[in-house]
This record gives C-alpha cells, sequence and structure tokens, in this order.
C-alpha cells in the first residue's frame, strides 16, 4: 500500500542511504572476492519509505555505500530524505550538510533519529518513529510548500501503519547485484527486555507481523532482476518472537522455494532458546535457511542473569549449539566485553568458548550503551556514560579502561588466528554443512551466479589461495570440505575468512573500532585504499 491521500504538487524526492563506517559487520574485505559487490546489504526501511510516497511524485535512491550523491542529485531535488543507525550519525549530518549547502529541504526517519532525536538537531523535519500517521502528515506538509520551516519540526508516529499493509520496498530503485546479501522483513518487535537493546522500545515487545503472501511478493522482486544476491537475511528483529507465526510462514517459504527450484538460501536471528523448536528449525531446513546470528552475549550465566538475558540459560549453551548446528544451521554469534560483571576470568573464559563452541564467526564488540535502552538509563543515572573520540566505547567500565581495549584485542587476535579460523570451518564442515538439504541445480542455474562464481573462484584462488602466508591453512580446509562435495563451503570460507582475517589485522593496528556500534570514524586502512 501506499499513501493514500490526494497531493496536489508534484514533487522530487531524493532519498539518500548513508554509508557504514567501516567494521567487522559490514564485510568490506570481502566484496572484491564477490566481483561488482558494492555494498553489504539493501536498505529496507528506506526502501518501504520511497516506495509508500505518492505515485505522482518523483523519487531517486541512492545508497552510499555504493556510490555518492552528487551535485546533481542535489540539484534535482526538492526534498531529501535520510535515515541512519547512531554508527551512521556522522555520514548522516555530512548528507544533511550538502543538502542544505544546495537549499533543499531535509527529513530524517529512522531507528537512530527514533531512539536519539537530540543528536539530530539541524535537520528541518524529523521523523520518529515507523511509518505510520506521522509519514502521512509529513507528506501533506511537504505538498504544500517546501520551503525549509522556520523552526525544526518533529513528527511522532502515533499511529504505526500496520506490517501487513507495508508496500513492498522499492527494489525498482536500486541494482540487488551490488549488494552482498538481499534483506526481508517478516516480523518487528521482540518479546525480551535485554538491558543493552533498542528494539522494545523502538519497535514494542509485541512482534507484529507481514503476510507470507507478502514476504514472497518480495522474493519475487528480488527474482526479478537478473543480477542479485544469491542469500537472503530476514532483518527481523527475533525471528521466533512470536513462535506460531514463523510456524505458520515457513510452509509458504518452503512452497516458493521448492517451486522456483531453490534458487536462494536464507539467514535470520533469533534467541539461542530456538534450540527447544524442533519444528521450527525442521522447517528452517527444508527452507534453505542456512545461518541464524544468536545473541550469545557470554558464556558466564551469572552476566545473561545481570543483562536480563536468562533465556539463554534454557537450555546447555553448547547443546543448544550443537542441536542447531544439526539442522544444517550455522550458528554466528555476538560476544560483549567490557560488562559489569567481567573479571580477571573473563577473557580465559570467552576464548575457552571460541575454542569450544567451533562457531567461526564471532562478533566480539565492546559494550556500547544506545539510547532508549535500560543500560542508558542505569548508566546515566550513574553518571557512567561518557563521549570522547579518543574512546572506543560510551561506558566508564568498572575495569580499567585499557584492561578492557587489550582483553577486546587479544580475544579477537585468539579468535581469527587463521589457523582457530579455518579448524572451525573445518569442524562446520562435518558437524552443521553436511546436514543441509540437497537443492536442485536449476534453481542455480543464472547469469548472476555464474558472473558472481567465476569472480568469487579467481579470486579465492588469488586472494587465499596464493598470496598469504595462511595458504597452507586454507587449503586444508578447502580440500576437506571439497572431499565432501561442499564447492559452496569454500567460497564462503574464502570471503568469510578473508574479511575476519583482514579486519583483524588491522584493529589490532588501530585502524579499526572496537566498538561495533561506536559512531567514531577512523582513517581508511591502506587495505581499504587498494
Amino acid at each position: 500500500m501506499r499513501y493514500t491521500g490526494i497531493v496536489k504538487n508534484q514533487r522530487r524526492i531524493l532519498c539518500v542511504f548513508p554509508g557504514y563506517t567501516p567494521s567487522f559487520g559490514t564485510f568490506q574485505h570481502a566484496f572484491k572476492l564477490m566481483g561488482n559487490v558494492k555494498a553489504f546489504m539493501p536498505p529496507q526501511g528506506l526502501l518501504v519509505i520511497a516506495a509508500y510516497l505518492p505515485a505522482s511524485w518523483e523519487v531517486r535512491f541512492v545508497d552510499e555505500n555504493i556510490k555518492s550523491a552528487t551535485t546533481d542529485d542535489f540539484t534535482w531535488a526538492d526534498v531529501v530524505f535520510a535515515s541512519g543507525m547512531h554508527i551512521q550519525a556522522p555520514q548522516i549530518n555530512d548528507i544533511r550538510a550538502r543538502a542544505q549547502a544546495a537549499g533543499k529541504v531535509t527529513v530524517l526517519g529512522g531507528p537512530s533519529v527514533s531512539g536519539a532525536p537530540e543528536m539530530y538537531p539541524e535537520f528541518d523535519y524529523l521523523h520518529v518513529g515507523e511509518l505510520g500517521d506521522s509519514t502521512d502528515k509529513l507528506i501533506a506538509i511537504l505538498d504544500e510548500s517546501i520551503v525549509p520551516p522556520a523552526t525544526q519540526m518533529r513528527l511522532e508516529t502515533i499511529e504505526r501503519t500496520p506490517l501487513h499493509d507495508f508496500p513492498l520496498p522499492a527494489y525498482d530503485k536500486i541494482g540487488l547485484g551490488k549488494y552482498l546479501i538481499g534483506s526481508l522483513q517478516f516480523s518487528s518487535g521482540c518479546p525480551y527486555r535485554c538491558e543493552f537493546c533498542d528494539i522494545p522500545q523502538l519497535y514494542g515487545r509485541q512482534p507484529r507481523l507481514k503476510t507470507p503472501e507478502q514476504l514472497t511478493a518480495e522474493l519475487d522482486g528480488m527474482m526479478s532482476q537478473t543480477f542479485r544476491p544469491s542469500a537472503v537475511y530476514f532483518v527481523d528483529d527475533n525471528f521466533i518472537g512470536n513462535r506460531k507465526a514463523t510456524k505458520d510462514m515457513l510452509p509458504h517459504l518452503i512452497e516458493w522455494q521448492k517451486r522456483h527450484g531453490y534458487p536462494l538460501q536464507f539467514a535470520c536471528e533469533a534467541t539461542l532458546n530456538i534450540a527447544k523448536q524442533p519444528e521450527i528449525l525442521q522447517m528452517m531446513r527444508e527452507a534453505g535457511f542456512i545461518t541464524i546470528f544468536v545473541g550469545i552475549e557470554t558464556p558466564e550465566a551469572g552476566a545473561l542473569k545481570d543483562m536480563r538475558k536468562e533465556h539463554n540459560t534454557t537450555l546447555p549453551m553448547f547443546e543448544a549449539i550443537n542441536i542447531i548446528n544439526s539442522y544444517g544451521l550455522e550458528v554466528t554469534s555476538g560476544m560483549i566485553l567490557g560488562l559489569d560483571s567481567d573479571t580477571d576470568n573473563t577473557e580465559a573464559a570467552l576464548t575457552t568458548f571460541i575454542d569450544a563452541s567451533n562457531i567461526p564467526v564471532l562478533t566480539i564488540n565492546l559494550l556500547q550503551a544506545l539510547p532508549k535502552t535500560p543500560l542508558w538509563d542505569r548508566l546515566h543515572k550513574a553518571g557512567r556514560l561518557v563521549e570522547s573520540d579518543g574512546l572506543e566505547s560510551n561506558v566508564r567500565f568498572l575495569r580499567p579502561y585499557e584492561e578492557v581495549i587489550g582483553s577486546w584485542q587479544r580475544c579477537i587476535e585468539h579468535a581469527y588466528a587463521p589457523e582457530r579460523l579455518f579448524e572451525r570451518f573445518r569442524y562446520q564442515v562435518d558437524a552443521t554443512y553436511s546436514n543441509r538439504i540437497k537443492t536442485p541445480l536449476r534453481g542455480k542455474l543464472s547469469l548472476a551466479n555464474l558472473v558472481r562464481g567465476l569472480a568469487l573462484t579467481w579470486n579465492t584462488l588469488i586472494y587465499l589461495g596464493i598470496k598469504p602466508k595462511y595458504r597452507g591453512i586454507f587449503w586444508r580446509a578447502a580440500l576437506h570440505a571439497l572431499k565432501r562435495g561442499q564447492i559452496d563451503t569454500v567460497f564462503n570460507m574464502a570471503f568469510v575468512g578473508h574479511h575476519l582475517i583482514t579486519f583483524t589485522k588491522e584493529a589490532l593496528e588501530g585502524e579499526q573500532n572496537a566498538s561495533f556500534y561506536s559512531k567514531h570514524t577512523k582513517a581508511p586502512s591502506k587495505r581499504m585504499a587498494a
């Protein structure tokens, strides 16, 4: 559904999504192995807004992770829309400055401004909250006038548009082939109240849902482009936030995959207690899911209780991971250092967990307090929030700052030493990847897969098989997979491993932030420039 009101004037809207500060999670070092890939994932939220605007209004869409908005773009526009997360705050304000220098009205929406509107005092309009009544009010205002208001106007959503009325994202405005993975949303909100998470405050604790028909229509939209990613990430805050809805949706996804010959693989985010849902796990396996991101956060039970994440302890942690792996689902994990409960033993507990869990990819992150979270409120009251360009986090840790940073550095060095990383991948070949369903070849026979596959084959050979000192370690893991017929596994461990090893080297040299939620930028690395 798009805007249903009547507009009297033509408008030209330039939607600009800001670039990300390079980090662990943007996988920027993997892009050069993938041929024409320039960015991680399409910006789902701004694409929905672009699709919702009146049909008579012209819309241009620029993702600055792919290319910068030009002077001609700003000259063309009547109004400039931006959106983004806290980590993108410098880039968001840079878009505003360029737009206002061109004399254009500026509008900011999305998660960052919804969580902390005070961070953006110079935008003309702030859209706080999700698509809803404030969106309609904003469109009506812009239809009347595109003269910047004398003072900033803040429009806050009171009545949210139901997800089942959301329009299909404006995929026609972007080239999906430029992205590493696609994005898809089924639900919004999460029933849990983890201390550090802003999702319940921003999107609610009662998950709201799209229909299965919407999801398959969005997948059809992706498939209509010749060049597109072969994997799609469900950006839901918690894939099993509403378990019944997930169970009801998955058969539709399975049927779509079977009808199209399984052209896509899926990934999602969920809580560790998904291990207690065998029916869901079995259907996820049949639907072609291959990865679940789980916020494990820490192997220490007391720390999980302190952060209100007891649901991670409903099963023994290693048992839960093994159950998930048995359905062909690789676990990737978020981990946090800098917690109030950290002790002299925390670092050793984390490195032991890394080795014992055999999880290849772990986002080992410094604690960062986000606005609109219980953590923010608690630390603010205690006077423990700090803002300094010289610090890696906005939290005043209870342990000495340099000790926390040193622990983070040693943990990522341990995790992403090539011999340990590829040994964990080697373990997954037998424990996880061998449990995936065998899908028909016809769904993979596409021009996009051929082009990307040729690029990936050549670049894997050069950047992992020949150039690096760890090439022998890579080949041992790769041959282990090839002997079991897992060609895709070789490519996956290549581009993931290349990024993780390169990122770690940069981080240890001070070129990357220790907190992946930090909005501070560091000087571009020589490897990024190359």
